[in-house]
């Protein structure tokens, strides 16, 4: 099964057993998912799914940071709970030491050396570990694997 047909199989159910708030949260990645269809003409493959999903987990966990910094709580839990819910559509997530040893076999690979290579080295690590692993996290193991 697609990731697209389990997504929208899961928005049935919520609908059936309404629950709004997981309902909520899956309409908006749907149409999160279908702007990117008609805004680039494209037929969405799991990776593509995958990468919305990413983008919309992170700007969820820069809402939350900015609500509990603004005494919000209530806006902040609720974002929270929409990272739960689209956090179930994304691949096992590798740990920071698989993370660091991927990093450091694409160094290896490319022959990189020094920071001045780090928008190569970014490129093919994005391409490899898409959604499976958190880009901050990759970078900074991307920038101590390019240290001098």
């Amino acid at each position: 099964m697609s990731l697209q047909q389990r997504i929208s199989d899961d928005m049935k159910t919520a609908m059936r057993a309404k629950d709004a708030e997981r309902l909520g949260t899956i309409r908006m990645l749907m149409a999160a998912m279908k702007q990117k269809e008609v805004d680039e003409r494209v037929t969405l493959d799991d990776a593509m799914i995958v990468g919305i999903v990413d983008k919309l987990i992170k700007q969820r966990k820069d809402a939350a940071q900015q609500y509990e910094a603004g005494q919000r709580q209530d806006l902040a839990d609720k974002e929270k709970s929409e990272i739960v819910v689209l956090e179930a559509y994304l691949p096992q997530r590798l740990s920071a030491d698989e993370v660091n040893a991927a990093v450091k076999a694409i160094v290896v690979e490319l022959g990189a050396s020094g920071p001045g290579d780090m928008g190569k080295v970014m490129g093919v690590v994005k391409q490899r570990l898409a959604g499976q692993a958190d880009m901050g996290l990759v970078s900074a193991a991307v920038k101590t694997a390019l240290a001098p």
